[in-house]
């Protein structure tokens, strides 16, 4: 409906990760990404969930990130909210994120119980998030899922109300 209004949840790592293995690019224009999941209705806010990278341990890696987080934070309505990455046995082993996932549920929860939105979309091809899925729609609140086919979740489709696949032709206009 035209005046719903819609907040978008981007679980950054799971979507970085889809589109490099899907598209063999990443470089979304998030307004345009963001305008295309709304469709007609009101966008609140759109959320983006990363962890930053450790400066002394990858300091290449930090910078391109912190120019990433950069241009994030100028997309008009996006807030950018962090967990942490956990290093354990560096350099021989990669770090993983931590922190993340339950900040990313826990805010869609917490926000559709304030009725901060009608619909939510969660970007992400997660199982994780199945049960804040239909936490949501127990509010009676409404929840579409945008994920990219490769790795996504049987279960986060079946508990969605609606599925929005990533395909190269949703996406034709939403590259940098």
């Amino acid at each position: 409906m035209p005046n719903d209004k819609v907040m978008i949840y981007i679980d950054g790592s799971n979507l970085y990760h889809s589109l490099n293995a899907t598209h063999g690019r990443h470089q979304l224009d998030f307004s345009k990404f963001a305008a295309k999941l709304v469709g007609g209705r009101r966008l609140v806010r759109m959320y983006y969930y990363n962890a930053p990278v450790d400066q002394t341990k990858e300091p290449e890696r930090y910078r391109g990130q912190q120019g990433f987080f950069s241009a994030l934070r100028s997309v008009p309505y996006m807030e950018l909210r962090l967990g942490r990455l956990v290093y354990r046995n560096w350099p021989n082993e990669r770090p993983y994120e931590k922190g993340v996932d339950v900040k990313l549920a826990t805010d869609m929860v917490v926000h559709g119980s304030q009725g901060n939105y009608d619909a939510a979309v969660l970007v992400s091809g997660d199982s994780d998030y199945a049960d804040a899925v239909q936490a949501v729609k127990n509010f009676g609140l409404h929840v579409e899922v945008a994920l990219l086919s490769s790795g996504a979740s049987l279960l986060l489709r079946e508990v969605a109300d609606v599925a929005i696949d990533l395909t190269p032709e949703f996406l034709a206009d939403c590259w940098r």
